[in-house]
């Protein structure tokens, strides 16, 4: 069986068969965020700056705290457990042996998603069900606009998450996975940022 590719400017989109991890390397480096969630491609825009400082802050704050080893990273780069499946969270931490140079090819123990408009259903909904799937023991989801911080943790079972804070504005999260980390998010947006 042949797989039917249609081209598009300069790289061909698969036609009659999913996406993979492959085609992803085909794709134009145009500033959006290319990923997969079982072969259906996810094109997000560029994230605004509001998004990237909090993202980027938070690394910084992660970081300072991180075990020697662990690493603490932001998007883009690839959490890739399947050749159909390839995310990249905009902060996460893994332990640094699960590291490959090109990507991180096991679950994270956190990934961290930043809301943007065009991206509040995808990162509450399928990353969050991709995240619980892959065995993700922390996902937190940062909405920069309502300055709040949902965590959600893996139960007992490790097979479903609960949400188990949600914190706002100036009120710090005290968190302990993947490490004890204190994160207050007006911090993060010190000096506040319109």
């Amino acid at each position: 069986m042949v797989a039917m590719t249609e081209t598009t400017g300069s790289f061909s989109l698969p036609r009659g068969r999913s996406f993979s991890v492959h085609d992803l390397e085909a794709l134009p480096d145009d500033g959006n965020r290319y990923e997969l969630i079982d072969g259906m491609l996810l094109v997000s825009p560029a994230p605004g700056f509001r998004h990237q400082k909090i993202a980027m802050r938070l690394a910084f704050r992660l970081d300072a705290a991180c075990p020697t080893d662990m690493d603490v990273l932001v998007a883009p780069f690839a959490v890739q457990p399947s050749e159909t499946t390839e995310l990249q969270p905009d902060v996460l931490v893994a332990r640094t042996e699960d590291f490959t140079a090109k990507n991180l090819p096991v679950a994270p123990l956190l990934a961290v998603e930043v809301l943007s408009p065009s991206s509040v259903v995808t990162d509450l909904n399928n990353k969050k069900s991709v995240y619980q799937r892959m065995g993700v023991p922390s996902y937190w989801v940062v909405d920069p606009l309502d300055l709040v911080l949902t965590v959600f943790e893996l139960d007992r079972n490790g097979f479903q998450y609960e949400r188990i804070a949600e914190v706002k504005g100036d009120k710090p999260y005290e968190a302990t996975q993947p490490f004890p980390v204190r994160i207050v998010l007006t911090e993060l947006l010190s000096p506040p940022i319109d």
